[in-house]
């Protein structure tokens, strides 16, 4: 990057710092500077415009780095961008495109951080599903690519488990994964980094991450280069996947931006204008002709309340959310995510026939069980039917505390077909978990089975004629009886 004294002889213009105020500072002297303008002050620190007035101009400085009154600034005449080349896969790099690893990120293509979502001519309808290797949301809570969908939960409750089993999955169809940790501690941010690691996902994966001791200004920049380094796969026609981990804290730093700027406080002394802020953000995701953007953005709730400011303003902008309830996180269910309380508004036009049908019915079992068990709460005595009915649900629910990484969606459907049949009705919960764990790895080495399995899905579409072919026909499921 060009130094202060470059700049200065470019625009020919040089302010003062007048006034700092933790990770503000009021320039005067820069007459021609424009709103979110990048300065550079004399020690070398980068700044970005948030306001012009007569008087001054607020700059939010990117570093922790001290500003001192009286320091000399320039102006720049450039927007805050970054520079993106395809080199950056398996990388993790700050907010500001720099590498972090001590690797060098070459040189590509100079694309702003914020920009203006793309129009409606530029997308496409939603038709084809987003795997997540996560039995309970890829059959009861479908994803689409292109989907803005919301991951919402207390701490500790599973969702970055979640997020790296959807990683795994995603690279190995060789979509590209990138993971915005905004605001974390350094020992979680190397955490993930490590099981990527250990998983061998790095090489389609990248980590945009800020910690809680960088400067608010780069915490607040971190979803937003993580959606232009999408963009910048998008455009090569990409499917990409991109997480928010989480808007809660950012919308956390930007409220302390816009109190320490004298903005007017709102509700919860947040700023009026971040619903606006995010939406527009989100707004970047979505299915275009050139490629997609799948977003995960997360929101954090305390207690499992699902009524805060920010997660009610996340709910209205997303296409739906994954709630991971706390109360199932406790009774040993992982994932700990609560059908009932889970929303998908787009996911389930992008299913096959078969699979639309798979939803439909599942998804209208598991009521029915909840309400079964309800009512056994009163001691009612109970009918052979209802019985085998509850012993169905409990074997369905132990199935979704999946015993693999991964499911593939094939063996999903071809696993709750066998529980619908009744395959495992005597088998113990530890053997039907082995017997999963076999036909996964099977799937997964023997290709004539995984012919067999992908032909009679393909060829099916509705679920009642799937059950009857795999009553009738040989596909090697007496083996994991």
């Amino acid at each position: 990057m060009p130094k202060y004294q470059d700049y200065l002889n470019e625009t020919g213009e040089i302010g003062e710092v007048k006034e700092v105020l933790h990770s503000i500072v009021y320039v005067s002297g820069l007459p021609s500077l424009k709103p979110n303008e990048v300065v550079v002050f004399d020690n070398g620190e980068t700044g970005q415009t948030i306001s012009i007035s007569n008087e001054h101009s607020e700059v939010l400085v990117l570093s922790h780095v001290p500003i001192k009154v009286g320091q000399k600034v320039a102006r720049t005449n450039k927007s805050l961008s970054i520079d993106i080349s395809n080199a950056i896969l398996g990388k993790t790099v700050d907010p500001l495109g720099h590498c972090l690893d001590n690797q060098n990120c070459p040189a590509g293509t100079i694309r702003e951080i914020d920009t203006t979502p793309p129009n409606l001519l530029s997308r496409t309808p939603i038709k084809e599903s987003l795997e997540t290797g996560v039995s309970l949301v890829d059959l009861v809570i479908p994803i689409g690519k292109g989907q803005r969908e919301l991951v919402i939960g207390d701490r500790k409750t599973g969702k970055t488990q979640f997020f790296i089993k959807t990683i795994v999955n995603q690279t190995q169809k060789e979509n590209i994964c990138i993971y915005a940790s905004v605001g974390k501690r350094i020992v979680e941010i190397k955490e993930i980094l490590n099981t990527l690691k250990k998983k061998g996902v790095l090489q389609n994966t990248i980590i945009v991450a800020s910690a809680s001791s960088d400067a608010p200004g780069l915490i607040y920049l971190t979803p937003y280069t993580a959606m232009t380094i999408a963009e910048h796969f998008r455009d090569q026609g990409k499917d990409v996947v991109v997480i928010l981990d989480d808007l809660t804290t950012h919308a956390k730093y930007y409220r302390q931006i816009s109190l320490l700027a004298g903005r007017f406080p709102g509700r919860n002394s947040y700023p009026g204008d971040i619903f606006y802020l995010h939406s527009k953000l989100l707004e970047r995701a979505g299915n275009f002709k050139t490629g997609s953007i799948t977003c995960f953005p997360v929101a954090e709730s305390i207690l499992g309340d699902l009524s805060g400011y920010i997660q009610t303003n996340l709910m209205s902008i997303t296409d739906g959310h994954i709630f991971f309830d706390s109360e199932l996180a406790n009774l040993g269910r992982r994932p700990p995510i609560n059908p009932f309380l889970s929303v998908t508004r787009v996911g389930g036009q992008a299913q096959t026939p078969l699979l639309r049908d798979i939803t439909r019915d599942l998804s209208s079992f598991l009521v029915s069980l909840e309400k079964l068990r309800d009512f056994v709460h009163f001691g009612a005595e109970l009918s052979e039917d209802v019985l085998q009915k509850l012993k169905l649900g409990d074997r369905i629910l132990e199935f979704f505390n999946q015993p693999v990484d991964v499911m593939p969606i094939n063996i999903s459907i071809l696993c709750i077909a066998m529980l619908w049949t009744g395959s495992w009705r005597n088998q113990a919960p530890l053997q039907m978990k082995e017997k999963i764990k076999t036909m996964v790895s099977d799937y997964e080495k023997d290709a004539n089975f995984k012919n067999k399995i992908d032909s009679l899905i393909k060829s099916t579409s509705a679920y009642s004629d799937f059950l009857n072919k795999l009553r009738e026909g040989n596909y090697g499921q007496e083996k994991y009886y």
